[in-house]
């Protein structure tokens, strides 16, 4: 009797958090997930990089390297088809990343968005991406009288949306003119990763995937928002991994420097794309 409560107790409990907190879901659907991780192909080992970077990375003869470790980010996959021209419709795939919220433009150099991290935490509608789009166009900065005309919408709204961008930090209102509240943003793009890597499978068994800071609905109701403008639509949409090198150098005081490589390309990652 006191078994079949304690089943009820635990039942009810995880139910609340099943219902009430995704990211519970998502960590029970990866516990009890025995497929394989689909990821992005490893075109580079951790020797390689070792060696290439060696002299950047290991200061003098008292320097050493640790065993790297191999670890995999989470990306949304997305298959999506938009409006490219007037009278062409033109399909592609996005990667969006579930760690840091910024989309990738360019698989090859892995170059990324700046902005819409702070759009998705910002719940920004479709409504103030017209404005974030606008601005981004013209290189960050409008007048307000030529935004409200290329916008066409009457003042009152205008306003409204200004107010409500301006209250979740988005653009700074400078009376006259409107800027975007980013440094170097990079939001003006089109709807579309450009790529040319293979997808691959792994066992998910004993692989460090790093957990995700965003979830799925909220990069796809934020690319929709973004990007709707364009008659965008998300035909279909996966979680796949990027795999990423942890390089770890031993100092003489004892102490240890970790820096993050993208094992696709072979290049450093900044340390903030890690931090979840």
């Amino acid at each position: 009797m006191r078994f079949i409560y304690s089943l009820v107790i635990t039942l009810f409990f995880g139910s609340i958090l099943f219902y009430f907190y995704p990211e519970y879901r998502d960590n029970a659907k990866d516990l009890f997930s025995y497929q394989k991780l689909q990821t992005l192909e490893i075109r580079h080992t951790a020797e390689k990089i070792m060696e290439k970077h060696k002299r950047s990375l290991l200061k003098d003869s008292e320097h050493s390297f640790l065993e790297p470790k191999l670890e995999f980010h989470p990306y949304l996959f997305m298959d999506v088809k938009y409006n490219y021209k007037e009278n062409q419709t033109k399909e592609g795939v996005i990667l969006w990343s579930l760690v840091d919220g910024e989309m990738v433009i360019d698989a090859n150099s892995w170059e990324q968005t700046h902005g819409f991290t702070d759009c998705i935490n910002a719940n920004t509608s479709k409504d103030e991406f017209r404005i974030i789009n606008a601005l981004s166009s013209r290189g960050g900065s409008m007048e307000k009288e030529r935004l409200v005309k290329e916008l066409n919408i009457d003042d009152s709204k205008f306003s409204f949306l200004v107010d409500s961008c301006r209250k979740k930090n988005l653009v700074v209102d400078n009376k006259a003119q409107l800027r975007l509240h980013l440094q170097n943003p990079k939001l003006g793009v089109d709807p579309e990763t450009r790529i040319d890597q293979w997808l691959v499978t792994k066992p998910a068994k004993n692989a460090i995937r790093i957990p995700r800071k965003f979830r799925v609905p909220q990069i796809e109701n934020t690319a929709k928002s973004a990007f709707g403008d364009n008659n965008f639509a998300i035909r279909k949409s996966k979680e796949i991994y990027l795999p990423v090198y942890s390089i770890i150098v031993q100092n003489p005081d004892g102490s240890q420097m970790t820096t993050y490589w993208n094992a696709l390309n072979g290049k450093q990652i900044n340390k903030n794309f890690h931090e979840p």
